[in-house]
């Protein structure tokens, strides 16, 4: 992510971020068709898609694999299509029906993510009762993927040590947006324009019958919630068993969800500095405002001068504080923060680039494994209206700055990347009620620093039919890394539809 990027955390999801080579196919093909009970009452325009026959074809060992078509443009459902991409674990005992999934982003790929972490982040009750399927979102990876610059490219601008609060660098910032704007309409092709939050949440209703579930069943991370919430006020009546953790709030726009990230990266950050005070080898000692101005001095050093890392790529202040925000989706990722420090208050950048590039999804010999920062920015400019004038970023950058001396930086100037955008935003933050639909849990994180407790409340208080489940507990997200407590309230849910009781905190 560039300091140009709003939402940077987000596209750094920690359960997405170890990318996976693509399936290997085996031969094996199992069909499977939707009958008309789980069609349901779709335009006869859409019909076909819905009642499409697929192929799973065995891949990665105990993994099936196949593609499903949808329309590229709903409104015009006998225009141009394309294909998705989808991934499931089969259960291994009574199957109840599909989970479907999302990790986040938005540019996340579902298919990495089951391929990856279908085993060791649902439990084992959950992989017995469903086939746990993964999809790319249309624009991600393997699903008609939004394509921008060269991975010379990136790295060349990953390099760069912009300050936008200096008329030259903003210009410099806004020609380089608008030249990689121009890769992305040149390389990804009219699909650019139709990579939004709703039309997703439309493919996921073509999925759900293709699967041949009458109902969707859906377990959404981060920016999956969103795509959950969409879903749900789309077709509530669809809506099985959801669980939305990490939730964002659908009702905020950019400026919003930016000073919400800011506060909860601040208040992680503080969080891990007393951790860190507790530990013999902490590089840093006092208090734990101590700590923080120890990262503010190093954050300073690298924006004056940025440093070299062992192979030779420099190390800009937006970079160093990328690492520092990725350290904050986890406890797990305390301790390599901790030595990655170590190394840079010695002087040497290397295991803080390293962990950079860890969430960029970037591999030692300089190739990226996924398209998330391009899905992540086509999608975002589609979804959310931006106020690209001057003067208005410049005030949000303060005030963003203020509560958040760390981190205020890397979430400023959010709209430069979408100024010069060809497509009109057709998204607006609106409240979501989802009328009709089932009980819906909401899980929240209290030290969720991407997506902050309070987003969880509000959208646990807009749906008409939300759970909210809480988990004391600091990074980003919490099913799959957080308790018994949790694990138990959410299986329970899905497998044997006991909903959690109100005010349920884990």
């Amino acid at each position: 992510m560039t300091a140009a990027t709003a939402l940077a955390g987000l596209a750094a999801l920690l359960l997405s971020a170890c990318s996976a080579a693509p399936p290997t196919t085996t031969g094996t093909t199992i069909t499977a068709q939707a009958g008309p009970s789980v069609i349901g009452d779709v335009p006869t325009a859409l019909s076909s898609f819905y009642a499409q026959v697929v192929t799973w074809t065995s891949c990665n060992e105990t993994f099936l694999c196949t593609d499903v078509q949808v329309p590229v443009d709903y409104t015009k459902p006998d225009g141009d299509t394309i294909k998705l991409a989808l991934i499931k674990l089969p259960a291994s005992g009574k199957r109840l029906g599909s989970l479907l999934t999302n990790p986040g982003g938005p540019g996340g790929s579902g298919v990495d993510f089951v391929l990856d972490g279908a085993k060791t982040v649902f439990s084992t009750r959950l992989r017995g009762s469903y086939d746990i399927v993964g999809f790319d979102p249309r624009g991600v990876q393997r699903s008609a993927p939004v394509k921008c610059i060269s991975d010379a490219q990136t790295d060349q601008e990953r390099q760069q040590s912009l300050d936008l609060g200096n008329d030259v660098d903003l210009k410099r910032a806004q020609a380089q947006a608008q030249r990689d704007t121009a890769e992305c309409v040149k390389n990804t092709g009219p699909v650019l324009g139709y990579v939004d939050t709703v039309s997703s949440a439309r493919d996921m209703d073509i999925l759900r019958a293709v699967l041949g579930d009458p109902k969707l069943d859906y377990m959404g991370f981060s920016y999956g919630t969103k795509l959950g919430a969409t879903y749900a006020g789309l077709f509530p009546r669809r809506v099985g068993k959801f669980s939305l953790d990490g939730a964002l709030d659908p009702s905020l726009g950019v400026d919003a969800v930016a000073m919400g990230q800011a506060k909860g990266f601040e208040q992680a950050i503080r969080h891990w500095a007393g951790y860190c005070l507790e530990q013999k080898d902490c590089p840093f000692s006092g208090t734990v405002d101590d700590v923080l101005a120890g990262i503010h001095a190093l954050q300073a050093a690298y924006l004056a001068d940025p440093p070299r890392a062992r192979d030779g790529r420099l190390v800009p202040e937006s970079e160093f504080t990328n690492a520092l925000a990725y350290g904050m989706y986890s406890t797990s990722l305390w301790e390599p923060l901790s030595r990655a420090l170590a190394e840079a208050v010695k002087g040497d950048p290397s295991a803080m680039l390293a962990l950079a590039d860890y969430s960029a999804d970037r591999n030692a010999d300089g190739k990226y494994t996924s398209n998330t920062s391009a899905a992540f920015l086509a999608i975002n400019c589609l979804d959310y209206p931006m106020d690209a004038d001057v003067a208005h970023m410049r005030a949000e950058a303060a005030a963003l700055q203020k509560a958040s001396p760390t981190f205020g930086r890397l979430l400023g100037y959010s709209a430069l990347g979408c100024t010069d955008w060809p497509f009109q935003a057709t998204g607006k933050p609106a409240k979501i009620a989802a009328p009709g639909a089932g009980p819906i849990l909401v899980v929240g994180t209290t030290g969720d620093p991407a997506t902050p407790y309070a987003w969880a409340q509000s959208l646990a208080a807009q749906l008409d039919s939300g759970v909210l489940v809480t988990w004391n507990g600091d990074g980003h997200t919490a099913y799959g890394r957080s308790n018994a407590c949790l694990k138990k309230a959410v299986d329970d849910y899905f497998v044997d539809g006991t909903v959690p009781a109100r005010g349920t905190t884990c």
